[in-house]
């Protein structure tokens, strides 16, 4: 069993939908005080009044994790409403699709800003408080996308995905002097609002392409996060773990058959 995260702090940036909205609910229903974050204000005040009155300790503030200023104020705001920082979740993130031959720099900079510059600028705001921290865990959400598959349409978000483990590596190295640890949950395809938004068909093939014979749940990015912040992975840092029910192995479908 892993020690208790009970009354730990802790701050779920993207945490209003999808993703990030069950890796909030895993660590509130394990005892933490968590913090979630979005753009739109009424949004996510509103979703962490709902938590709150389901009996989980959360709160909600807005900030655009592409700006440095709100990043940093975000991350204030957070330590000084929870007694502190334990953990970052570094999950906010979009996935406009694009084709290559049509993707402007506009497309390009939404994408990389938000998902890599975002994850930069979290990790470096939060640092002086993880410091402070008993011990210090920084979850990162990236992809398969990217580090390891491809996919039409997707070009700078595989690209924002893989950058966040080229952060990751040597983020590492320098966090590792304070304690901290740094690691990253690949997930695979999860079901989700954006997911939904693929089509039925998209779907039915992805889950046909799983050797488990189904997509992901949020719940399992959640228990991800869960065990990378806990005391007992204190030993794991700058490592990737893959969540896709095996769906990177197969050589092709007919390796399924």
């Amino acid at each position: 069993m892993l020690t208790s995260l009970q009354g730990k702090s802790v701050l779920v940036t993207g945490g209003t939908s999808g993703i990030g909205l069950g890796i909030a609910i895993g660590f509130a229903r394990q005892g933490a005080k968590v913090a979630i974050s979005g753009r739109q204000r009424d949004k996510v005040e509103a979703l962490a009044a709902r938590l709150r009155d389901e009996g989980l300790a959360v709160i909600g503030l807005a900030a655009d994790v592409s700006e440095r200023e709100q990043v940093q104020r975000l991350v204030d705001e957070v330590a000084t409403a929870q007694g502190g920082l334990d953990v970052l979740c570094a999950n906010a993130g979009v996935f406009p699709s694009a084709a290559l031959e049509h993707m402007t720099d506009a497309d390009w900079d939404l994408v990389l800003d938000t998902n890599a510059k975002g994850s930069f600028l979290c990790v470096q705001a939060a640092l002086a408080h993880l410091r402070r921290a008993e011990y210090g865990r920084v979850i990162l959400t990236s992809s398969i996308t990217g580090p390891i598959t491809g996919f039409p349409g997707w070009a700078h978000y595989g690209a924002s995905k893989a950058a966040q483990l080229g952060f990751m590596r040597t983020a590492a190295i320098e966090l590792a002097r304070d304690g901290i640890t740094i690691n990253a949950v690949l997930p695979g395809n999860i079901v989700t609002e954006g997911l939904h938004g693929m089509g039925d068909d998209y779907l039915a093939s992805m889950a046909a392409s799983v050797p488990l014979k189904r997509l992901g749940q949020v719940d399992d990015i959640a228990n991800a996060a869960l065990f990378f912040a806990s005391k007992e992975a204190g030993y794991l840092t700058g490592q990737s773990l893959v969540v896709d029910g095996g769906q990177i192995l197969p050589e092709s479908l007919q390796a399924l058959a």
